[in-house]
């Protein structure tokens, strides 16, 4: 199969790396020519010319561009049998309606598909094998596509998240007398194994069950309770709604 992504960003890549490797040839196309190249040449693609060249030889496309260029992509891809919408706030009736005559599915993403842990919410009409690329990917939850704004602000964006409380708590160890790299990988290493934990075990379990009564993490949880830290995340979901909607 010959996967073609119009647009070579951040999401499209991992979604590309996630796949490099297997018998696919992936072509790419991107305004920005440079950016095309450079992703083509690290995963042994290859960069196309322009979007009409995508929809001459892809069997299936990615359509990985910013909201406001879905109709001018649409144009350019005419003839498509098979398209994907990785666009954030555009619904799939929105997508099918620029890809009549194709058949259309909307997924929303998160970075971890790079290596095969992602979280894939899904919409529309895969083919068997386009639904058998994706499960490669992660772990693929079927979703209307009217919750995939609050999936998204939940699955999509919380890696960043995650992220910064593994910054702020190597920054705290290094504070506290340890060096970056050892506190870096202590951190990372934890936030490995409790999120593979989190997949048999409740979080709320979890925590519950690290949690000594009277001891260090229950001090620790009663500074974070006091400093706001769970209202913190949920004025990070919000916030993330709201840019989504407005």
């Amino acid at each position: 199969m010959i996967i073609g992504f119009c647009g070579s960003g951040n999401m499209a890549a991992a979604i590309a790396r996630g796949w490099a490797g297997n018998r696919d040839r992936l072509l790419f196309f991107d305004a920005d020519v440079d950016k095309a190249r450079k992703l083509a040449g690290e995963l042994g693609g290859e960069a196309a010319d322009s979007n009409a060249e995508l929809a001459e030889r892809a069997d299936v496309v990615v359509l990985a561009v910013k909201p406001g260029a879905l109709e001018q992509a649409a144009g350019e891809l005419t003839g498509m049998r098979a398209v994907i919408s990785i666009l954030g706030a555009t619904s799939l009736e929105k997508v099918e309606a620029s890809f009549p005559e194709a058949e259309v599915g909307r997924i929303m993403p998160n970075l971890a598909v790079e290596v095969g842990q992602g979280v894939l919410c899904i919409a529309g009409s895969f083919s068997a094998e386009v639904r058998g690329k994706l499960d490669t990917l992660g772990a693929v939850v079927e979703l209307p596509d009217s919750q995939f704004d609050l999936a998204t602000a939940l699955m999509g964006c919380s890696p960043a998240y995650f992220a910064l409380v593994a910054e702020a708590l190597v920054e705290a160890g290094v504070a506290a007398g340890l060096d970056e790299e050892l506190a870096e990988r202590l951190v990372v290493g934890a936030a490995a194994g409790t999120g593979a934990l989190m997949r048999v075990r409740r979080p709320a379990d979890l925590r519950v069950s690290v949690t000594s009564p009277g001891g260090s993490t229950e001090a620790g949880l009663d500074a974070l309770e006091r400093e706001g830290a769970r209202e913190a995340f949920a004025a990070a979901v919000r916030a993330s709604l709201e840019r989504m909607r407005g």
